[in-house]
């Protein structure tokens, strides 16, 4: 398989654990495994207890369950788990797209969602939004797009890195589109929960869509990427049936306590989500303080869903570079731009307990 490096977490890899203070992280505030044993009066004896086994291949009915109950129109039998969200994109992509097949993909985005469609085979277009635009949607860019051979449109919202959010009307659009085509959609709902407006939370992809596919995952509203945990949601069993047959070859099941932990944090989800949201919306002005009073430094979309940013750079030559430095001679970590295709940008992270602290020293450095 020929695929390009993985500029983003190559850049994490070097950084992530060298660097004192995170500022560019798209997760939340990380939770101790004790939180979640509080939760239920029997759950550490449950986990004590457990044999450490195989799971069922697409997840213990019990976390099933637990992620079905997250969606409207979604049984227990139309969910896979998988080790963490991005084998959600492997075994998809891998299923569904090959040579001679097209596929329309939203960017910028995670790295992964462009260069896995590319490692089957398929050709791949990219469905850019622009910072000139406000990051808007440009429907009748995607509509010139479309091909006979059109397989999958890949579409991500809450949007990583912008921190924006497809417009209803937008989605409903994508949504016939595929629909009259028998295209797949796949939609990327990694950060769904984080709205910083609740009742702007768009409806799932595989609630609107029989061919939907709803990406999920514990690891960023829930604080909980540790366990490894993600989830594909589809109403179309053959296509489910597809994807799963390639997880057979990846890790045939999930971690067996993680199942039982993520069950248990699905059960209390808004535990999780309420906290982190609380922490985004606390975080978000000291970002929007930062960038007001430094607009020879940045200028950027102000989100809306999620816990990160995407701000223009203004008057470095190199985005890399300067992230870079800023890592060795701050401690702070603020990720480029460039791992996104996008070299005039900067991704911040404002999910942490720590931002405060982040931006004093980032302050500091550029004093």
């Amino acid at each position: 398989m020929q695929i390009r490096p993985f500029a983003i977490e190559r850049f994490y890899a070097r950084w992530e654990f060298r660097a004192e203070w995170m500022l560019s992280s798209s997760d939340c505030e990380t939770r101790p495994l004790g939180e979640l044993l509080a939760l239920e009066p029997n759950a550490l004896q449950r986990l004590s207890a457990m044999r450490l086994g195989y799971t069922e291949v697409a997840g213990s009915p019990e976390l099933l369950a637990a992620v079905s109950a997250l969606y409207e129109q979604v049984a227990p039998a139309d969910v896979l788990t998988l080790a963490a969200a991005e084998e959600g994109i492997f075994t998809a992509y891998h299923a569904l797209l090959g040579s001679g097949d097209h596929a329309i993909v939203e960017a910028p985005c995670y790295g992964s969602a462009i260069e896995l469609a590319r490692s089957t085979g398929a050709a791949v277009d990219l469905w850019q939004r622009r910072y000139e635009d406000g990051w808007a949607h440009d429907l009748q860019a995607l509509e010139a797009q479309l091909r006979p051979e059109t397989k999958l449109i890949y579409i991500n919202s809450p949007h990583n890195p912008t921190g924006t959010q497809m417009e209803r009307t937008v989605l409903e659009r994508v949504v016939e589109l595929a629909r009259e085509r028998s295209i797949v959609l796949f939609g990327d709902e990694v950060y769904r929960g984080l709205e910083h407006d609740p009742a702007a939370t768009l409806p799932a992809v595989c609630d609107l869509y029989e061919r939907g596919i709803s990406l999920g995952t514990v690891s960023k509203a829930h604080g909980l990427p540790g366990l490894r945990i993600g989830w594909l949601a589809c109403r179309d069993p053959s296509l489910l049936a597809r994807i799963t047959d390639i997880k057979l070859y990846t890790t045939i099941c999930s971690s067996a306590p993680s199942e039982l932990l993520v069950a248990l944090a699905l059960r209390h989800a808004e535990h999780f989500v309420q906290s982190s949201r609380a922490l985004v919306l606390a975080n978000l002005p000291l970002i929007e303080d930062f960038i007001a009073r430094r607009p020879e430094l940045m200028e950027w979309v102000p989100p809306s869903a999620g816990p990160i940013g995407f701000p223009r750079l203004l008057g470095v030559e190199d985005v890399a570079v300067w992230c870079e430095q800023t890592a060795e001679r701050a401690s702070v970590l603020v990720l480029p731009g460039t791992v996104y295709d996008e070299p005039g940008h900067v991704r911040l992270g404002f999910g942490r307990a720590q931002t405060a602290q982040a931006l004093e020293r980032l302050d500091s450095h550029l004093a």
